[in-house]
């Protein structure tokens, strides 16, 4: 990590030049890394005396003031938001070589208004606005060589209602304080101030150049640029057009290599004031991309004149412990989990750390960088002054392809042009959520979304949130089904998921808990410290660039499989399928192990993004012998893309050939009273005869509290009666219904294994036995559940889809494999402390078998594909809406064998979700041989 954060910010030319910027730290440089100033908070925590706090810090994080979470207003109980005000005071020393240099001192984010001092004068207005950088030139406040006192005053709610309206009535953590760092910058009296880029993917340059002190037409501006390392690829000389402060530059560079999202290339461009014998005034260093952005409206967004996609993502600058003060190992990480999940784009709520945009210039990411104003809008006045701060020092990253103003309702019109004004490569402008300037935006739509927009609308769509994260709810969860549709209509531009990580504060004035405001901020695929919960797999499947078509191995399998490429510029050559067979032990006969028994790898041909190639893998004559068919994607550096895996047999042939030896035990029947045992020397198995129900199990005398089952689930049935017969010393236990089910029958056999076979059957003309008011045989779940008493299990070990559980709409990103968890009580999405994943609890798809690690450990197979296994039944997280449950209702038991479970919804109702979110439509004709389920219970 600490190499790639070299490359990003310290490598320059192996050349000195004279007259930088000089910068000197008067804070630290994010969280984890702060100077210590004094500090009075007016209330609250701590308040009413001189301390000292961190600084970059928010003050809740420090113990000072108190939290407020900005949707107070929904609460009757909160009548207004904490205002605190906090007084800062800090002593410098300039260096005394800065004589004749203009001094500044920047803030490069402060919540919210903010008032300076520099030895008891006034720096300047009072800056307003707390998601912003800001500067002031102080070279007549200062002495040099000699101490200095800086006062700031902060006030953490604004005078101004548009900025409390726009920053502070929002769904997000309303924080006060100096939260990004605070410096100096030294000058040359002549130098410059700002440079604005246009650097397109074809070498042609445009540079808008502001200088600042007693400049003239003697003066002359000299570029250059360079690549990362060093290395000088050219320069050229300017002179200056009049003595117009504003100056404009344009140029083509030759054999240029152009920044996309998967070639993130990047040069320095220095830009040398001259004087009028060439001498360098000042050096101003930026880092560029060369790329060429371009909306066209009807048709879609380009980017080098490829129609992009953008497969997205919604961000804070949050970290539990700092607020929305961070740092720029935070920000790696958090772009590197992005492209991990193969996410190609991000937007934001308000203008990040400049740290996080390095990350997306550097590793490749689209952004979309956004005016703050959720749901309301800054006063035009305010708001000019506001957007020329975020755009002057955001405008050169290559990574920003779309501006936004405001959020849902947050946009001043009045703005709009004022975007193109200060940024020459002129790109768009977006209103979240509304269909406006040619480009559809619409927040969370419905799967049927089209009169007059989408489908039936003529404009571009990029709904700028879907897929809302709350708890377990939305991200992957159905996503499979939005994303199909989509990709069909040729206007569409993408979309951003709704967000990347739970922002669970930890709360200082509660003994260190993590704090969600309940279910306000558990929205994200990550947890607060970037755990991954399931739907990070999920997209990381679904939006994976190399895409193997989904495949059935069977008999005839001759290793040919599909290979989609589905990045944007980039084609496959190069790029590597590493494929594994395992085989899977189960605890038949043996301690369950997942052996690797053949492995190779293959190199890709030049696919072509959106093409799709047959290709075929060079199967080892052992293949068949394995169990499961692993296929790795990785990219041409190596970078593992994606891993999918396929069952090389069914669970029938799989339980067939699981060897057991050495278990000959004669099985038995009797009768007592109401009951039927089956038996061996080691095992009794009690039914009762007058409901069909396993009701107890006893191994060398001691209860296995496994039973009160099979419990029919999403269907009519009525018991019949029961028999009973012994043959060739196995003991059979058969229970007789009418309605959906025709029989199960119960064997327990010589090798002491019990097994359950379910025949469901419609004997009549009509479709019924369907557990339906309407009749229409739609169910949520339809299957089988036991009693088991939860506290008993220790943790299970499984050949199945893992680690994570699954919903119906949410299978893609487990993979088959033997997998091994420890009980929790996860509620996903809230914990006040460390969250632990996989969850335990909940459905578990195309289970083989699972062993239930406990006192009386006991084992089940199944004979039948698909099965979903049940675990027990998550708990609700305590936070939800109005007490609305988060989660569809699991079916009664704690145990349960299933053939189907229910889809959870995102923002939406289920109703408005895709076809794969909907309960299914069972039904069985007469003639039809029926739906078998058969299971092998094994309490050796």
């Amino acid at each position: 990590m600490k190499k790639i954060l070299l490359n990003i910010f310290f490598l320059i030319p192996l050349v000195l030049f004279a007259q930088e910027t000089e910068k000197f730290m008067l804070s630290g440089e994010g969280f984890g890394n702060t100077v210590l100033w004094d500090f009075y908070c007016s209330d609250g925590y701590n308040s009413k005396e001189w301390k000292k706090i961190e600084v970059p810090s928010n003050w809740e994080l420090q113990g000072f003031g108190e939290y407020t979470y900005g949707r107070w207003y929904k609460n009757p109980v909160i009548k207004q938001p904490s205002q605190e005000t906090g007084l800062y005071k800090h002593r410098f020393i300039i260096p005394a070589s800065w004589k004749g240099k203009t001094i500044k001192i920047v803030f490069e984010g402060v919540m919210t208004d903010t008032e300076v001092k520099v030895n008891n004068k006034l720096a300047g207005a009072v800056h307003q606005g707390g998601f912003y950088q800001f500067s002031y030139d102080i070279s007549d406040k200062v002495k040099l060589g000699q101490e200095n006192l800086l006062e700031v005053k902060v006030s953490k709610h604004s005078s101004d209602k548009s900025v409390n309206a726009a920053e502070r009535r929002a769904d997000w953590w309303l924080f006060g304080g100096i939260y990004r760092p605070v410096y100096l910058e030294a000058i040359p009296r002549q130098h410059i101030s700002h440079v604005a880029i246009d650097a397109r993917m074809d070498g042609n340059f445009t540079a808008n150049i502001l200088l600042s002190g007693n400049i003239n037409t003697d003066n002359s501006i000299n570029v250059s640029l360079f690549t990362l390392s060093g290395e000088k690829l050219g320069s050229k000389a300017f002179n200056l057009k009049g003595k117009d402060r504003e100056q404009s530059i344009s140029m083509t560079w030759d054999n240029i290599l152009p920044w996309t999202s998967e070639t993130p290339n990047l040069y320095y461009i220095h830009f040398e004031l001259l004087d009028k014998n060439k001498n360098i005034i000042h050096i101003r260093r930026k880092r560029a991309g060369f790329r060429t952005v371009e909306f066209r409206r009807h048709d879609g967004l380009y980017v080098n004149n490829i129609k992009v996609v953008l497969k997205g993502i919604n961000r804070h600058s949050f970290w539990p412990d700092g607020g929305r003060t961070t740092n720029p190992e935070i920000s790696l990480q958090d772009a590197k989990l992005i492209k991990e999940m193969n996410i190609n784009a991000v937007r934001f709520h308000y203008p990040p750390d400049t740290h996080f945009l390095d990350m997306c210039d550097s590793l490749g990411l689209f952004v979309i960088d956004e005016l703050a104003g959720w749901q309301n809008s800054y006063r035009t006045e305010i708001g000019k002054h506001l957007l020329k701060e975020m755009i002057e020092r955001d405008v050169n990253h290559p990574s920003i392809i779309l501006w936004s103003n405001g959020n849902e309702g947050g946009w001043n019109k009045e703005l709009d042009s004022l975007f193109r004004h200060y940024d020459p490569q002129q790109r768009h402008v977006i209103h979240p959520w509304a269909d406006f300037d040619g480009l559809d935006t619409h927040h969370y739509p419905e799967y049927q979304t089209g009169i007059a927009r989408f489908t039936n609308g003529g404009n571009v769509f990029m709904p700028t949130e879907f897929m809302h994260g709350m708890y377990d709810q939305g991200h992957g969860a159905g996503l499979e089904d939005f994303w199909s549709k989509y990709i069909a209509h040729p206007l569409f531009a993408g979309g951003f998921l709704w967000d990347f990580s739970d922002n669970a504060v930890r709360r200082t004035d509660r003994n260190g808990v993590l704090d969600t405001d309940n279910n306000h901020a558990a929205d994200g695929i990550l947890g607060p410290y970037r755990e991954k919960e399931a739907s990070y797999y999920t997209v990381r499947e679904i939006w994976s660039p190399i895409k193997v078509k989904p495949l059935m191995i069977t008999p005839s399998f001759d290793g040919t499989i599909f290979v989609e490429n589905d990045y944007l510029f980039s084609d496959l050559k190069g790029c590597i399928l590493q494929y594994n067979v395992y085989k899977i032990e189960s605890p038949l006969n043996t301690i369950p192990e997942q052996k690797l028994i053949s492995s190779d790898k293959l190199t890709l041909p030049d696919i072509q993004p959106k093409e799709v190639r047959r290709i075929k893998l060079n199967l080892p004559e052992l293949f068949f012998d394995g169990d499961v068919l692993e296929i790795k994607t990785l990219d041409k550096a190596g970078n593992e893309i994606c891993t999918r895996t396929f069952p090389i047999k069914t669970a029938k042939v799989y339980f067939s050939e699981q060897a057991v030896s050495g278990r000959a035990r004669n099985a038995s029947s009797r009768i007592d009273g109401n009951s039927t045992i089956l038996f061996n020397s080691d095992i009794e198995v009690r039914f009762d005869n007058t409901t069909g129900l396993l009701k107890e199990v006893l191994k060398n005398g001691k209860v296995i509290p496994f039973n009160n089952g099979p419990i029919p689930v999403g269907m009519m049935y009525q018991f019949e009666e029961s028999k009973t017969r012994t043959e060739d010393d196995v003991a059979v236990f058969t229970a007789y219904y009418t309605g959906m089910i025709d029989s199960i029958q119960w064997r327990l056999d010589k090798s002491g294994a019990l097994s359950m076979s379910v025949l469901m059957l419609n004997k009549t003309a009509r479709s019924g036995g369907f557990d339906d008011a309407d009749g229409d045989a739609k169910i949520d779940n339809f299957g089988f559940s036991f009693s088991y008493p939860e506290q008993d299990v220790k943790a299970v070990q499984w050949f199945g889809r893992g680690p994570y559980r699954v919903w119906k709409n949410r299978i893609a990103g487990t993979n088959f494999g033997l997998w091994k968890k420890e009980y929790n009580n996860t509620i996903t999405g809230e914990s006040e402390d460390l969250l632990v994943y996989p969850e335990f609890k909940g459905y578990h798809a195309n289970m083989y078998w699972c062993s239930f690690i406990t006192k009386s450990p006991f084992t089940v197979y199944s004979e039948s594909d698909n099965v979903y296994l049940r675990l027990f039944t998550p708990e609700e997280p305590k936070g939800r809406a109005n007490g609305e449950n988060t989660m569809p209702d699991f079916p009664e038991g704690d145990i349960s064998f299933l053939y189907e479970i229910p889809a959870i919804r995102d923002f939406k109702p289920i109703s408005q979700h895709g076809p794969d979110s909907q309960p299914s439509s069972i039904r069985i004709k007469r003639g039809d041989e029926g739906v078998r389920m058969i299971l092998h219970f094994d309490f050796k």
